[in-house]
C-alpha cells in the first residue's frame, strides 16, 4: 500500500519514527568462554553493542576486494572476504574486553585487535562469538519471523 494524499497514515502516525521514540539497542553481556574468569572464581561475561548500518557498510567494503574477470581486459568483480568481515564486525561490536589495548595485545604476543580475539578464544569459542555479534546486530531474524512478529 502507498500513502500519499489519498491514503490515510497508519495508525501509529510518523512520531513512532522519531529518534527520540526508538527504543535504544542494550549491550549483550555474554560469557565468551568460561576459561576467563575473576577473582570470584566465575566466568568473565565479555560486553557487545551494535553497530550502525553506516558502520556495517564501511566494514564490508573494507573487507571487499577487486578481483579481475578471467579473459575480460579491465573488467572486474567485488568479491567481499566474509571472514575478515566478521572479524572486523566482532572487534567492532566488543566494546569489553578492550581489545585494541597494547598491554593486552602484547600479553598474547600479537598486534591488532583481530589477531588477539582468534588469539583469545578457541576455534569454538570464536564461532559462537561471532554468531552472537549477528545476532546483537538484528542478522538472527529470518524474515519469516519478522512477518510473524508483524501479524501479532
Amino acid at each position: 500500500m502507498i500513502f500519499g494524499k489519498s491514503n490515510p497514515v497508519p495508525n501509529a502516525g510518523l512520531k513512532a519514527f522519531f529518534a527520540e521514540n526508538v527504543t535504544p539497542e542494550e549491550n549483550l553481556r555474554f560469557v565468551a568462554s568460561k576459561r576467563f574468569v575473576g577473582d570470584d572464581g566465575k566466568p568473565v561475561e565479555w560486553v557487545m553493542q551494535c553497530i550502525t548500518s553506516d558502520e556495517d557498510e564501511s566494514l564490508r567494503k573494507e573487507s571487499t576486494k577487486r578481483i579481475p574477470i578471467v579473459g575480460k581486459r579491465g573488467q572486474f568483480t567485488s568479491e567481499t572476504d566474509i571472514d575478515l568481515y566478521l572479524g572486523k564486525l566482532a572487534v567492532k561490536c566488543t566494546a569489553f574486553p578492550l581489545l585494541h589495548d597494547a598491554d593486552l595485545q602484547n600479553s598474547y604476543g600479537v598486534m591488532g585487535a583481530e589477531a588477539l580475539l582468534k588469539k583469545m578464544l578457541l576455534p569454538g569459542e570464536y564461532a559462537n562469538y561471532l554468531a552472537k555479534v549477528q545476532e546483537v546486530n538484528g542478522f538472527d531474524v529470518s524474515f519469516e519471523e519478522l512477518v510473524d512478529e508483524a501479524k501479532n
